[in-house]
């Protein structure tokens, strides 16, 4: 049974003290529940503080980070090391979300060295994928969608499916005024599903965790995590709200 996992990705959102206020407001609404994983990923400015309240209150709530670098330590100005990550008690880490992809180059190459890099570490990644909405009207979903999930598995092996979870992003429906529906989710997530275990195995296809993430809210996130292939969501503008996101937590 795959526990589901609900993540929120704070983005450029958030100084160090209104972080604080997010996850302590998150946790007065989702202290207690069982049902679903939580993890909040706030942007490198705010992990220390965020880190240290998670500590102090015995918060059962993952602490991601949006992104690293594969590399220990080196010349590599504005870069962040998987054990620098450690060092903050970061459990999880997003590697190549649409928005890493499309404004700063992140190549699926990149996306396979920063997954490899953060297992090695024990930090699990929340590798992204999906289509852009050009992608989508030529019926390039399932090629895109194949060759970023097989690029970013490359040379892992089926013991480390556990340590990994994907998100896949329907990029063309996020601020483009095209809605995605669950069918929609549902059938992106059976072919990386698939996918997996073409790469890894059945096995590894039946236990990796694959989530949701398109202007997820507390309003649907019901209907998309009721079919067979989705196991939570990767949340965004709703997981800046402690309401709105505890309530997707508690729907799922």
């Amino acid at each position: 049974m795959r526990k589901p996992v609900i993540a929120g990705n704070w983005k450029m959102n958030m100084t160090p003290e209104e972080g604080v206020v997010l996850v302590e407001g998150i946790w007065d609404l989702v202290s207690g529940q069982e049902q679903a994983e939580v993890v909040v990923c706030p942007p490198f400015v705010d992990i220390p503080a965020v880190s240290e309240s998670i500590r102090t209150k015995s918060m059962e709530i993952g602490l991601g980070a949006q992104n690293m670098y594969w590399e220990e330590t080196g010349a590599f100005t504005g870069e962040v090391s998987p054990s620098m990550l450690l060092k903050l008690n970061v459990t999880h880490v997003i590697i190549g979300h649409s928005e890493r992809r499309q404004f700063f180059g992140e190549s699926d190459q990149g996306v396979n060295r920063k997954v490899k890099s953060a297992i090695d570490h024990g930090i699990v990644p929340i590798m992204c994928v999906g289509e852009s909405l050009k992608q989508r009207e030529a019926g390039e979903m399932q090629d895109v969608v194949t060759s970023q999930v097989k690029c970013g598995l490359f040379e892992l092996e089926e013991r480390e499916t556990d340590s990994i979870i994907i998100a896949y992003e329907p990029i063309w429906a996020i601020g483009t005024g095209v809605a995605a529906t669950v069918t929609d989710a549902e059938e992106a997530i059976s072919l990386v599903r698939k996918t997996v275990g073409d790469v890894l195995g059945t096995d590894a296809a039946e236990i990796i965790r694959i989530l949701y993430g398109g202007s997820v809210k507390p309003e649907n996130i019901s209907e998309f995590i009721s079919t067979d292939n989705v196991d939570g969501a990767l949340v965004g503008g709703a997981s800046l709200k402690p309401e709105s996101f505890a309530g997707i937590v508690r729907f799922s």
